[in-house]
C-alpha cells in the first residue's frame, strides 16, 4: 500500500461497530436478541417472523429500523434506545489504535447507522475519545441509514466533508459503494473478502494500517 494514495486526505471518516472493535466482542449477538424482541412486541408477531422481519429489512433498507420506519412507521428514539442498551464489557481499551488514528494528519469523525449516545460509550469503552474531533449517530442523517446516498450526503455536509479529500473505514462493503463513487479512499476493515471496485484497500490489521500511513 504506497503512503501517497492517502496524502491528499484530510478527514479520516471511520464506521463503528466491527470496524474499531473486533467481531470477537460479539457485541452483535446482544443487539440481534434486542432487535428481535422488539420487533416482536412493536408488531406483535412470533419470534420466528421477527428474526426474518430483522434480516429482510437489514438486507433491503440498509438497518432493521429503516425497514420498521418505512414499513410500520416505527417511532425511532425507543427501538434506538432498547436496541442499543448493550454491556460493552467485553470491550477493552485500545491504546495502539487510539495511537494511530491521532497520528494521522487532519480531523478525525466517527459515522454510524447506531445513534451517537452508542458511539460514544463505545468509543469510550475502547480509550479513543481523545483521538476523534466529531461523532456522527443515525439521527444526525436523519435516521437513514447507509448505505443510501442521502445519508452520507447528510452527515458529510453536517461536518464539512470535502469526500474527494476524505477516506472511509467500514467492515460493511456495500457502505463503502457511495464513498467510493462520491470521490472517497474506501478501506475495507475485516477479513478479507472478494476485490471489488468500489473497495481501495482491505485490513484485517486497523491500527498496524494507520501506523504505515502516518510514517
Amino acid at each position: 500500500m504506497p503512503k501517497h494514495a492517502f496524502s491528499h486526505v484530510r478527514v479520516w471518516v471511520f464506521d463503528l461497530d466491527n470496524t474499531l472493535y473486533p467481531p470477537s466482542a460479539r457485541l452483535f449477538d446482544q443487539i440481534k436478541v434486542r432487535m428481535t424482541r422488539f420487533v416482536m412486541q412493536a408488531l406483535d408477531v412470533s419470534q420466528a417472523r421477527a428474526t426474518h422481519l430483522r434480516e429482510e429489512y437489514w438486507h433491503r433498507y440498509g438497518t432493521t429500523l429503516a425497514g420498521l420506519m418505512r414499513e410500520h412507521d416505527v417511532d425511532p428514539g425507543p427501538y434506538l434506545d432498547e436496541v442499543h442498551d448493550i454491556s460493552l464489557d467485553h470491550l477493552r481499551p485500545a491504546p495502539d489504535l487510539c495511537e494511530a488514528i491521532a497520528a494521522l494528519p487532519g480531523r478525525k469523525v466517527v459515522y454510524t447507522n447506531g445513534p451517537r449516545i452508542h458511539a460514544e460509550r463505545v468509543v469510550a469503552a475502547r480509550g479513543l475519545a481523545t483521538a476523534f474531533d466529531a461523532l456522527y449517530g443515525v439521527e444526525d442523517a436523519g435516521f437513514l441509514p447507509k448505505p443510501e446516498p442521502a445519508a452520507f450526503q447528510r452527515v458529510f455536509q453536517r461536518d464539512g466533508i470535502d469526500p474527494k479529500q476524505s477516506a472511509m473505514f467500514e467492515d460493511d462493503p456495500r457502505n463503502l459503494e457511495h464513498p467510493h463513487d462520491a470521490g472517497m479512499k474506501t478501506v475495507l476493515v475485516g477479513p478479507f473478502q472478494e476485490t471489488a471496485a468500489h473497495i481501495h484497500h482491505q485490513t484485517e490489521d486497523l491500527p498496524g494500517f494507520l501506523r504505515r500511513l502516518a510514517r
